[in-house]
């Protein structure tokens, strides 16, 4: 009831509250529609030249950064792989070493004191550069797993910032993966 008072107290003479209304509030008919106008020709242009070509920078951004998990986690099966082939080439070297010595003790028993030294001693010199040969290959694939961990680590920075890494930052990203590898 108090509405109905408002409208006819608004519409006045004319009888008709809501042209009443809008006369009060200046609104104009051509201004309202040449302003939507205007609004629907602005989203139209930000949704083809601004909105569209930010989602397929995001989409990019999210498989180059797919991308990068992936080849992390391929580097991690990689080195690895790489610790379980050294540990079984040590195993297999310790094992050789062992059988060796083994010969070694059986044929110093059959030769006597003076043979059973020199065997003894030859065993353990073999047993030396058996391990030593072992250490020298398990520190070469580790060193050749740590250059390929950097260089993965490189190249998936490199794909995740667009190329911008100068060959100084490279190289400081590639030291500190394999400093953080090692740790």
């Amino acid at each position: 009831m108090m509405l109905q008072s408002m409208l006819a107290a608004a519409g006045g003479a004319t009888g008709n509250p809501t042209q009443a209304i809008l006369d009060q509030f200046g609104w104009n008919k051509q201004l309202f529609f040449s302003q939507v106008a205007l609004f629907v020709i602005l989203a139209l242009v930000l949704r083809k030249f601004a909105y569209a070509p930010l989602l397929a920078m995001l989409e990019k951004r999210r498989q180059q950064i797919a991308e990068s998990v992936e080849n992390a986690e391929k580097t991690r099966q990689a080195l690895a792989q790489a610790e379980a082939r050294a540990s079984e080439i040590v195993a297999q070297a310790g094992q050789q070493a062992n059988r060796i010595i083994e010969e070694a003790r059986a044929a110093a028993v059959s030769l006597g004191d003076q043979e059973r030294h020199k065997s003894v001693a030859e065993a353990q010199r073999i047993l030396s550069k058996a391990h030593e040969a072992g250490e020298a290959e398990l520190a070469r694939l580790k060193g050749e797993l740590r250059r390929e961990f950097g260089r993965l680590v490189v190249q998936a920075a490199s794909r995740s910032t667009g190329d911008v890494l100068t060959s100084e930052q490279k190289g400081r990203l590639s030291d500190e993966a394999v400093r953080q590898l090692s740790a």
